[in-house]
């Protein structure tokens, strides 16, 4: 093992308490014997985080090189960063942050390229920087900005207005929202958004989420005034709410759980006695508006295309049989479009890699815009790839890649003529940096592309530590993208390895459900045949490659884990799906089943209990060293998963091997808002183990 031995034996021991708690899955006695720590606040639990703290933090002070590593980190951090820019009513937005500031900052501007003043700036809000910015919508006018905000990490929201002009807030606040944006009239009276049911008082971040429902709150009226737009019978139903670009329609999209599939409903306001109905009433494929032309609604759908097309749907005729395709099925996966310059700017997947084309709003092929071949386009603050307006030709995107650490572009659909408003600031060579994709056979055949990413003076040698990053699932697409972490880990003499797995959005429908339900193995068995490749082609041996993943990727690593101990050097498990037996019961953990399966149902049990990483850790079997990481305010994946994973995986641990470490971060969620400082702090505790687990590059 490549692990620092020194540190791993001046790490005080953790023995966590086991009870004798078993429960009965469909005629399975399974024993469950660390269930308390799923209750984070529980006193004991606290303590067994303090102590977990501790021994990680002595096993990394072990680490040579730690300090270097932690300055480096902060070091490349330190560059401006801005986001795309977009217009309402004349006026200008852009996110920017001057380096190491905890949270993004929200200007508004006269121009897309001018300095403007702040608007909003998170940090103000909180000393340490744990309020985050997490959602806006302004006015079509621009004249007003609805925003949220998110404390310690949840993802529980809370809305405020805030007037453009003079910088105030109104009185409203609108409470215990969650997910989704705001959906503001054309008129600005008020805005939509979905409501979900608040838990019992303390038992916000770990209790099941309740149903939700779309509500419209007016503006200068109490939250308990709000009015019920929209609630569907199914309890487990997944809404959102938007208004189209003429202010006409208010469209729900509804969805069971976290499927892709979906059904549309649409209330018309400019009919006074109007109800909401069904536009695709049954969730039989993706259905997303990209915009209206009267009563004719334009969608991006899998119907009838497996990499998705465009069709229009007449309001008063909505049947399927009557759907028209503007835009057809490509070899590419169409990912959206949005309406700009009364065009229609598409955004593709090719070989995971972004392309844009554009089209007429009846279809006609317009051309296309040139973007690097190994590059992803940047979703925007209020959630569009590409920001435009239906009557202006001026089109913002913004750009990443492995060595690009985020540009911003202008183009000109009436010119043709496109340039770079805002170039990459890291302080990264990429003249120094090799960025490529490979494709790997997998044991059935299937082509997995890998991309692999190294400093240009790194051979193929057999002993090139690399980082092997995945996530596989939900439809989720995988593309190009920019990490100091990765990109010190590089510097440093590694590889970074990033699979394209199936179960994620890269190439289309049957991708991702060949990695869903049933199916789910065939993930981790991708990233597996990915190791092997890693190893077979020369690059490097198992000893030191680590796995690594966050959330539905912290399940892929788990899973590698304690499937293929011996493939690799180290693995680290990020905000991890660990127990595939109770997933469910927590929080909004419900709407995985889509993806996951249901473990009340008897054979999606089965199938789930088959690769639960929690229930496959064999007492005595060595595993390399393995690090989880987690926050105590993580209200999307509950911290018990890694609590419950790391106390099993410290008992099993054959003599000599390991160790297994845990690093519980405080005043910390999934991910989502965290400052800025923490995710230093984080990254360079990574970085620290990679190193002292697989040893320094040669």
């Amino acid at each position: 093992m490549a692990f620092a031995p020194d540190a791993a034996l001046v790490a005080p021991t953790v023995v966590a308490r086991r009870d004798d708690t078993v429960d009965d899955y469909h005629g399975d006695l399974v024993a469950d014997p660390y269930r308390w720590l799923e209750t984070t606040d529980d006193p004991e639990t606290r303590a067994w985080i303090t102590a977990q703290n501790a021994r990680t933090e002595a096993w990394l002070d072990g680490v040579e090189g730690r300090e270097a590593i932690a300055a480096r980190l902060a070091e490349l951090w330190d560059y401006p960063k801005r986001g795309v820019p977009f217009e309402r009513g004349g006026r200008w937005f852009q996110l920017r942050n001057t380096g190491l500031q905890n949270q993004a900052v929200l200007w508004t501007m006269d121009g897309p390229t001018e300095e403007g003043r702040v608007l909003l700036d998170p940090n103000a809000l909180a000393a340490d920087g744990t309020v985050a910015l997490t959602a806006l919508a302004v006015t079509d006018d621009g004249a007003l900005l609805a925003y949220a905000t998110s404390q310690a990490g949840s993802d529980w929201r809370t809305w405020r207005v805030r007037q453009v002009e003079g910088g105030g807030d109104l009185p409203d606040v609108v409470a215990w929202s969650k997910y989704g944006t705001a959906a503001w009239r054309r008129d600005g009276s008020g805005f939509y958004h979905v409501q979900v049911d608040r838990p019992r008082a303390g038992a916000e971040y770990l209790e099941r989420a309740g149903a939700m429902r779309v509500m419209f709150h007016r503006l200068g009226t109490p939250q308990e005034a709000d009015e019920l737009v929209f609630a569907d019978e199914d309890p487990e139903s997944t809404l959102a709410v938007e208004v189209t670009e003429d202010g006409r329609f208010v469209v729900v999209t509804v969805a069971h759980g976290t499927a892709p599939e979906a059904r549309l409903y649409v209330l018309d306001l400019e009919d006074p006695g109007g109800e909401v109905r069904p536009l695709v009433a049954e969730a039989e494929s993706k259905v997303a508006v990209v915009t209206t032309v009267g009563a004719t609604f334009l969608l991006v759908t899998d119907d009838g295309a497996e990499r998705q097309r465009l069709v229009a749907v007449d309001l008063g005729d909505p049947r399927r049989a009557a759907w028209r395709e503007v835009v057809p099925e490509a070899e590419a996966v169409l990912l959206g479009a949005r309406h700009c310059g009364g065009r229609l700017v598409c955004h593709y997947l090719e070989r995971a890699c972004s392309r844009l084309s554009v089209r007429g709003l009846d279809g006609a092929d317009l051309g296309h815009l040139e973007v690097p071949a190994v590059a992803s386009l940047v979703a925007g603050p209020e959630g569009s790839w590409v920001e435009g307006r239906p009557d202006s030709p001026l089109v913002h995107f913004g750009l990443t890649s492995f060595t690009d650490s985020g540009s911003v572009w202008s183009h000109d659909l009436d010119t043709g003529a496109t340039r770079c408003v805002s170039p990459p600031a890291a302080a990264v060579d990429p003249e120094a940096v090799v960025s490529e994709q490979v494709l790997v056979e997998a044991d059935d055949g299937v082509l997995v592309p890998l991309f692999l990413t190294r400093r240009r003076d790194v051979v193929p040698d057999g002993d090139v530590p690399v980082l092997l990053y995945g996530y596989g699932g939900f439809d989720v697409a995988v593309t190009p993208a920019f990490s100091v972490s990765w990109s010190v880990f590089v510097e440093r003499g590694g590889m970074v390895a990033v699979a394209v797995l199936r179960g994620g959005g890269e190439f289309g429908r049957s991708w991702h459900r060949a990695g869903m339900l049933g199916h789910k193995q065939r993930v981790f068995d991708d990233c597996c045949d990915c190791a092997r490749w890693l190893v077979t082609s020369g690059w490097t041996r198992p000893g030191r490659i680590a796995v690594n993943g966050a959330s539905n990727g912290g399940l892929l690593v788990g899973a590698c884990l304690t499937q293929h101990p011996e493939l690799f050097g180290a693995a680290v498990a990020e905000v991890g799906v660990l127990d595939m037996l109770r997933f469910d019961r927590f929080t909004i953990g419900w709407a995985w089943k889509s993806d996951f399966g249901d473990p009340a149902d008897p054979e999606q049990y089965r199938t789930l209990r088959a690769y639960s990483p929690l229930h496959h850790v064999t007492p005595g079997r060595a595993y390399p060293p393995t690090l989880l990481t987690t926050g105590d305010h993580d209200d999307r994946v509950v911290p018990g998963h890694s609590f419950k994973f790391a106390a099993t995986m410290q008992a099993a641990q054959a003599p000599g091997s390991g160790p297994t470490l845990i690093r519980v971060d405080t005043a910390t969620g999934h991910g989502l808002g965290r400052p800025t400082a923490k995710a230093v702090a984080e990254r360079a505790d990574v970085l620290a183990f990679l190193e002292g687990a697989l040893g320094p590059a040669g």
